[in-house]
Parts: structure tokens; sequence; C-alpha cells
């Protein structure tokens, strides 16, 4: 059976997802293919779903803009399978810290999680860190950093996958999954695979 992947591209980093998801079907032998979501068409028959990193406040108002919002909100009401990184994160989470208030940016709500933005400091502060992912073989996951929030709380059936510093930087709820960090920008395609295992 060939699934479908989407990867909202509205704002981000696009290219390094629909790339990273390719390696990742082909290292597990799934067949599939990956499209570009810019408006609330392209959701429809989709497998899986990826929000990019990128600038959570533009991304969440072109996503209402767009009409995609009220539909990945419906489909993953039913059970779609979505990663959230960084921004993502941000834009799956029910609340958020000041910062993110301060913006007026409108969350999805879907994951009992709260978030905070700019959690390891500004661009200049960017890191690389091998972290314990939970369910993944192979050691340590290489992390990317760059001014990534932090999940500050979880609750109910959400639950953490990885820490980083003392800190929340994945977590799973179901069929959604949230990252702090871009696993987009290693070569390392484990997270991605993680993520294919839910559809």
């Amino acid at each position: 059976m060939t699934v479908r992947i989407g990867v909202v591209a509205i704002q981000g980093a696009v290219s390094e997802h629909v790339a990273a998801i390719r390696r990742a079907l082909d290292d597990t032998g799934k067949k599939g293919e990956v499209v570009e979501v810019r408006r609330a068409e392209h959701v429809d028959g989709l497998a899986g779903l990826i929000i990019p990193g990128g600038e959570s406040t533009t991304i969440g108002k072109l996503m209402d803009r767009h009409g995609v919002t009220e539909r990945v909100l419906d489909m993953a009401k039913d059970g779609l399978p979505i990663m959230g990184t960084c921004a993502g994160a941000i834009l799956l989470a029910s609340g958020g810290d000041d910062q993110v208030k301060r913006t007026g940016m409108r969350q999805l709500g879907l994951m009992e999680m709260t978030v905070g933005r700019n959690a390891f400091g500004r661009q200049r502060e960017s890191f690389e860190s091998f972290i314990a992912v939970e369910g993944m073989d192979g050691g340590p996951f290489p992390a990317v950093f760059i001014r990534a929030p932090a999940i500050t709380r979880v609750w109910g059936t959400c639950g953490r996958l990885a820490v980083c510093e003392g800190r929340i930087v994945a977590a799973r709820q179901d069929n959604l999954m949230a990252l702090a960090f871009h696993p987009e920008l290693t070569e390392d395609s484990r997270m991605h695979r993680l993520f294919l295992m839910s559809i």
C-alpha cells in the first residue's frame, strides 16, 4: 500500500522534511509519496502530516488563512498521525508561556502539554545534543536545537519521549508527536522512521 505523507509548506524547513521522509520511507521499505500542504484540500487523503519548524505565529496565521487549520483539527481527531517540530510543537500544544501568549497566536490545542518559546536561547545559542529517545533503537539521536522551545508540562495521555538538560524536548500522545528540535537537519532518519511507525 502506498501512503501519502504531507508537510505543511507554508513557511519553515519544508524541503528538509520532504527529503527526510523520503529517506525514512526508503529505509523502512514503505511505499509512499510526500506532498506539500498549502491549502485545506491538500490534507485530504493523507496518512500522516508534519508541521515543520519556522516561525510559529506566521505558520499558524497562514494555516488559518488557507483553511488548513480546521481540516487538520478534524483529521487529527479522527486519528491522523501528526508530527510537529520546533514551531510545529508549539502549535500542537494546548498552552504556552508568556512569550506564546504575547504573540496572540492560536494553538491547535491537540496535545495535553504546555510549551515555552526560545527555552534554550536565541539563534546564536543554537546547538546539537545527543539525546535518548524512548522507543528508538541504535543509541542517542543527534538533535539540532535552533531557537528551540521546551515542553514545560505534560498531562493526561501525553507522555515524554526525550529530555535534554533536564527539559522535555519530545512528547507523544496517541497519534501525535511533538519535538522541540529539528530531526530533518541530520542525515539520521530514525525520528522520521519512528513517526512512520504510527502510520
